[in-house]
């Protein structure tokens, strides 16, 4: 399903991110990933902010039946947090992280990199058990079964 303006627009009035198409300046800046030998071109890249526009962001894909990649880290090897006319969903701006020495549990966003989760546990003496590659997004990590590498991951 095609996007054209005024339909990216219904989305505009109500997302508090930043909503990039190809025809804006940003574009390919943000359409890039890790990969340099990945070339795809998103029809729409929903940079959020915030758990409200990840939920606008998907439910506005699913109403017009938009293909989605979901991307934190920008590090997945095979681009799979980047997709060919469909809408990337970027979590990247999703970075908060607050650990609980005493439970010895860390809360992370979406959008945190495995160094910056890294160096905030390792402040309060504690590690975290996930991948190996410190600018693996967490959402591509997760979403790939805990292989950054994974032919099912998105970053």
């Amino acid at each position: 399903v095609e996007l054209d303006s005024r339909t990216v627009g219904e989305l505009a009035t109500s997302f508090g991110g930043a909503l990039i198409r190809p025809d804006d300046i940003r574009y390919e800046e943000q359409r890039r990933i890790w990969n340099g030998s990945i070339d795809r071109r998103p029809a729409l890249i929903a940079r959020c902010a915030g758990v409200a526009e990840v939920i606008s962001a998907v439910r506005f894909a699913r109403h017009h039946e938009q293909l989605v990649a979901v991307r934190s880290g920008r590090h997945s090897y095979p681009g799979l947090g980047v997709c060919d006319g469909g809408m990337v969903i970027d979590l990247g701006q999703m970075k908060g992280i607050r650990v609980d020495p005493q439970a010895r549990i860390a809360r992370a966003q979406a959008g945190v990199l495995l160094g910056e989760l890294d160096r905030e546990a390792q402040a309060f003496g504690c590690a975290v058990p996930a991948g190996i590659v410190t600018h693996t997004g967490l959402a591509g990590l997760t979403l790939g079964g805990g292989s950054a590498g994974s032919s099912a991951s998105t970053a």
